[in-house]
């Protein structure tokens, strides 16, 4: 029994129920077992036809009260594992949309919706079989074994012996298909993830004329899948095989035992029969068990990844909605202290060490700067309340920051990554996505100090277009503006931009870099990026490497220094991209 179904909500009341249907089942097979063999025996003393009827209508009844029993079982199963394995969807998806666009790009979305997708439905398939075998097993084979032993104890005893050996090699087939499972169960998502992927990308692939190319790589991952199914599948069937091979030696030897002690009337008809009957009954749950673990073994996995993916501690990447309203319970002129601060993965590489500033509320734009994989968007997610530290102390004009104060300091903060993340939704709705409630007044506004008016005038429906992955696909700079103009309707006082020209060309870069100093000159804006020639227009600039602030000052301060940022503008191109 696997010790996480107890972590399952009404857990205790499924066992309970389960465990009373299974008792009325093995009292069902032992009383059809029985009734069928004295109708067989009353028929071979040559009884007339009125004796047989009592016990065949017994067996009859039995009978179908035992189909009625496995029916109500798969009911009760069934509907539980339903209700559990959407829970889990929803926590899924409850969590991803809490974590936001950074967790989605970090544990992949092609992967995040085949858990969805997949997943959920395979752990209900597990759940959905699993629970009922485990608790018929010892309760059916008890009864069965019992009732044996009470009709002929040298069968009971050829059971006995034979049980355990069966139970031995379903644990090492077991160990064997569960490993299979494992194998098959990644490369399906990395198929899934693969497909997902390529068909986010689909117009860039051809527009660089690699869609057949990549498509090889597709069909080579849906082979690598297919081998990984069959190999999991001819272990399942080794096991089936196994199981009953060993089973049916069991009932011959059985058979056989019964046939010579019938022979020297050691035993009578009658309780030979029941017990011939009841001997594959006694090996019918584990036989059961085995095929039905290898049908939801994937499942079991699947649950493993969800858990996995929703277990994650990173801090939300937005406010959560009640805090979209109590931006009044944190000041606009709140001080933002990092005292020794450092970060590190979940692998435990570091990220960040030794962070140590203030961010004051005269500072107004704050440039980082530094290379590629020198800690820009880290320590940007940190000050944002994104990313949680590892070692150090943050605090809050003097307090420590905690849940409650992270979240009144999310609320006074809008994020602009690199990717903008476009819901398919309209693009006024894009737009309200700090605040739902923005009138259309508020949205309308937006978009003309963002400079998207004329992509409104081209829309069909204006502002009310539907645009993401369901609807108009818009080009990196206008998903920027977009995103800008969220922090303008959102009215929050700080400002976030991680690398927001990184992927544009010369002329688009400009023009939102006019658009970005114009509406937000009253912001306290910081700006992470490797693109040097923002820095001439921070009051301040971090330089970063390796995870460390190195250099701290003036554009003008850290040229006549001679330090690391200088030596990264002669770097960058002789320096012509400062200017």
């Amino acid at each position: 029994m696997d010790k996480a179904w107890f972590s399952l909500g009404g857990i205790k009341q499924l066992v309970l129920k389960l465990t009373a249907v299974s008792l009325l089942q093995a009292g069902a097979v032992v009383a059809q077992a029985m009734f069928l063999a004295q109708t067989i025996d009353l028929l071979f003393e040559g009884r007339p036809l009125y004796d047989l009827l009592p016990p065949l209508a017994l067996f009859v009844g039995v009978y179908v009260a035992r189909q009625t029993l496995v029916w109500i079982q798969q009911r009760v199963a069934g509907s539980f594992a339903e209700r559990r394995s959407e829970e889990e969807r929803g926590r899924l998806v409850s969590h991803v949309f809490e974590r936001g666009p950074r967790f989605v790009a970090r544990e992949n979305s092609g992967r995040l919706v085949t858990l969805a997708m997949e997943g959920a439905d395979r752990l209900r398939t597990y759940l959905e079989m699993s629970i009922p075998r485990a608790i018929d097993t010892p309760i059916l084979t008890l009864a069965i074994l019992l009732r044996t032993y009470w009709l002929d104890v040298i069968s009971g005893l050829i059971l006995t012996v034979a049980m355990p050996v069966i139970i031995v090699f379903f644990i090492v087939l077991g160990l064997a298909a569960r490993k299979q499972a494992d194998r098959q169960w990644g490369t399906f998502r990395q198929l899934a993830g693969h497909f997902a992927d390529s068909l986010r990308g689909l117009e860039t692939l051809l527009a660089l004329g690699r869609s057949r190319t990549h498509g090889q790589s597709v069909v080579r991952t849906a082979e690598q899948y297919r081998k990984a199914v069959m190999r999991t599948l001819r272990v399942a069937f080794l096991s089936s095989l196994s199981l009953d091979v060993f089973s049916m030696l069991a009932i011959a030897s059985v058979a056989v035992g019964l046939g010579l002690r019938l022979m020297e009337g050691n035993i009578e008809f009658g309780s030979a029969l029941a017990v011939l009957l009841l001997a594959p009954e006694f090996f019918a749950p584990i036989k059961q068990l085995g095929a039905d673990y290898h049908a939801s073994l994937d499942g079991k996995e699947a649950w493993a990844s969800l858990k996995a993916v929703y277990s994650d501690r990173s801090s939300p990447l937005v406010p959560e909605p009640e805090d979209r309203y109590t931006q009044a319970a944190c000041r606009t002129d709140s001080v933002l202290t990092l005292d020794h601060v450092g970060v590190a993965n979940r692998e435990g590489r570091t990220l960040l060490q030794d962070i140590s500033l203030q961010l004051l509320p005269d500072n107004r734009w704050i440039g980082i700067a530094g290379a590629s994989g020198a800690g820009k968007t880290t320590l940007l997610g940190l000050i944002g309340g994104l990313i949680e530290a590892s070692s150090g102390e943050i605090r809050l004009d003097e307090t420590p920051m905690h849940g409650d104060k992270w979240k009144q300091w999310r609320s006074q903060v809008a994020y602009i990554p690199q990717h903008p993340h476009l819901f398919s939704l309209s693009l006024a709705d894009n737009i309200r996505f700090y605040e739902p409630g923005a009138a259309d007044e508020v949205v309308e506004r937006a978009i003309e100090a963002v400079g998207l008016s004329e992509l409104v005038q081209e829309l069909p429906d204006g502002m009310k277009e539907p645009i993401g992955e369901g609807g108009r696909a818009l080009s990196g700079g206008q998903a920027q503006r977009v995103a800008l103009a969220r922090a303008l309707v959102s009215g929050r006082p700080i400002v976030l931009l991680d690398e927001p020209t990184a992927h544009l060309d010369v002329e688009t870069e400009w023009e939102l870099k006019q658009t970005l100093l114009e509406v937000l000159a009253d912001k306290r804006v910081i700006l992470a990026t490797h693109r040097l020639h923002w820095m001439r227009e921070m009051q301040e600039v971090w330089v970063m490497d390796r995870g460390r602030i190195v250099e701290r000052g003036t554009h003008e301060e850290l040229c006549l220094r001679g330090g690391v940022y200088a030596r990264m503008l002669e770097n960058n191109n002789g320096g012509r991209h400062s200017s």
